[in-house]
């Protein structure tokens, strides 16, 4: 059983061109290697409350189960399943819905009476960058920089340390602001500095983001690092994608009055060559892109910035994608599965991320949409951006960005790609958002399934209709802040219908994700 868990993911080297580095660049890059490190230790503590004494336990085990074990619970970062619902593969405790971040016995009730009791509590309760903890018979907001003091005084040494070495002055800035974001709890001044970043070669984000571990609330942010190398030549060609973002505003299918045209318009876009990961963009899945920072006042202010991991990309098309497709798709459709089609959606995903409400008004009260839509924010988050991502690749070939042969690619490599997604399990946001395309678009006909051979196609005469009314539902959704309405929507579509299941069922044999063998980890 556990041999067949671990073969689920695909062992694959992932390189990197140390020619783009020189002497004291490769010092940079590897200081900000053994930050990342510590990283994984942060994030592992932050999953489950266990999780260090299970993995001293499993180290200790030498026998083949033990070992194998210990291999899926690295994978994991916890002794439960993200690819099936968490459940737990070692020991038999579930996983508790807020992870590490809350006490396990808390209620949400509790949560929500201590904050109706004690209004001068909330910000802090509600703050991303906040664990809560039990004082006796009272609830306690405690900082991350003082609940993970020792380990984040470690990372800070490393970024100063690596600061010396920087002479790209942009470079250095953000790893001195982030370094001292980590003694203060307030990140803003770093992420600003990201966003700065210019004519450098080592990209890297380093700190608390993603919320998606906390399955409570979606309040608390979890521990991250991505380490890559700039692509130059590929960075060029796609910084002029950016230059439309207010167009592609205006384009969204919902009245003006939902339309967000505050966010900054920066946006920079960078097709990068992944080092090394760590945290919570580790765990499970790997990820494709990221689309940070979160904090609405900086996206307001500068927009946001759009990573491509390309060498993760070809990775996954060619172990993961290709495969899928040739068994998932009628032949006729075969053809249109392209890495232009799976790369360029990848990246309108990441741009769509940037559109649509943010900050909203609900009669007279400002606030967020991810604090209206509380736990299923993630999900509606991700479909949306994944709706987007075609809408918006229609918007650019419009435009003349892309060739008129991609809108085929689009569509076919989408629907091949949604059982990539689907396989990492439909509670997963992804896979949430994944299954509620393929069901929406399966019941407007724009999806058409064949029960008989097991394959699916896209119906290209229904398609766009069907994407363009998906679309104005989540935006909706999100301007209104409508939590009952979000329920609802995953509730109905994001299940594992009848095509789901069986299609899933024929790609039992294939590996459902890769698994990264970092070459910097070799040296």
């Amino acid at each position: 059983m556990l041999k067949q868990k671990v073969a689920q993911f695909a062992k694959t080297e992932l390189t990197y061109d140390s020619d783009l580095l020189d002497k004291r660049q490769t010092v940079v890059l590897h200081k900000l290697y053994e930050a990342a490190k510590i990283i994984d230790a942060i994030y592992l503590d932050q999953v489950y409350s266990k999780n260090k004494t299970i993995k001293t336990e499993l180290e200790k085990n030498a026998s083949e189960e033990g070992r194998l074990t210990l291999q899926y619970f690295n994978m994991m970062f916890g002794p439960f399943d993200r690819l099936d619902h968490d459940k737990p593969f070692y020991g038999t405790h579930a996983k508790p819905a807020g992870a590490n971040f809350y006490p396990e016995n808390m209620t949400k009730e509790e949560f929500s009476a201590w904050i109706i009791a004690h209004p001068e509590d909330e910000k802090a309760f509600t703050s991303e960058f906040t664990v809560i903890r039990r004082d006796g018979d009272k609830l306690l907001a405690i900082p991350y920089t003082e609940y993970y003091k020792e380990p984040l005084g470690r990372i800070v040494k490393l970024m100063r340390e690596a600061a010396e070495f920087a002479d790209n002055p942009s470079l250095k800035k953000y790893l001195l602001t982030r370094a001292a974001a980590f003694s203060t709890n307030d990140y803003f001044e770093s992420d600003m500095a990201w966003m700065d970043l210019k004519d450098h070669t080592i990209e890297v984000i380093i700190g608390p983001y993603e919320v998606y571990e906390d399955e409570l609330f979606n309040y608390k942010a979890s521990f991250e690092c991505f380490l890559t190398l700039k692509d130059p030549v590929e960075s060029a060609k796609l910084k002029t994608i950016g230059s439309y973002l207010n167009e592609m505003e205006a384009h969204l299918p919902i009245p003006d009055k939902y339309k967000n045209f505050n966010r900054g318009s920066e946006s920079p876009i960078m097709v990068v060559q992944e080092v090394f990961s760590a945290g919570d963009t580790k765990a499970g899945v790997q990820t494709l892109a990221f689309n940070l920072p979160n904090d609405e006042r900086v996206r307001e202010a500068k927009g946001s910035k759009k990573v491509m991991l390309k060498n993760m990309h070809e990775a996954k098309f060619e172990k993961l994608l290709q495969p899928i497709s040739k068994i998932v798709l009628q032949p006729e459709q075969q053809k249109y599965v392209t890495f232009d089609g799976f790369f360029n959606h990848t990246l309108m995903h990441e741009v769509s991320h940037g559109l649509g409400p943010g900050i909203i008004t609900l009669k007279g009260r400002k606030t967020e949409v991810k604090r209206e839509l509380k736990e299923t924010y993630s999900k509606i988050e991700e479909c949306k951006a994944d709706v987007l991502g075609m809408y918006n690749n229609l918007f650019m070939i419009g435009k003349g960005f892309y060739p008129e042969s991609l809108k085929k690619e689009t569509w076919a490599t989408f629907l091949a790609g949604i059982f990539r997604s689907i396989r990492f399990g439909i509670n997963e946001a992804h896979g949430a958002g994944n299954a509620i395309i393929f069901n929406f678009l399966l019941e407007k006909g724009a999806y058409l399934y064949d029960a008989k051979t097991h394959t699916v196609k896209v119906n290209f005469d229904k398609i766009e209709a069907a994407i363009t009314e998906l679309a104005h539902t989540l935006l909706t959704i999100q301007a209104q802040g409508n939590y009952e309405g979000a329920k609802s929507l995953i509730d109905i579509y994001a299940v594992e219908s009848k095509p789901i299941a069986d299609l899933r069922a024929c790609l039992i044999a294939l590996p459902v994700d890769i698994y990264p063998d970092f070459q910097i980890e070799r040296q």
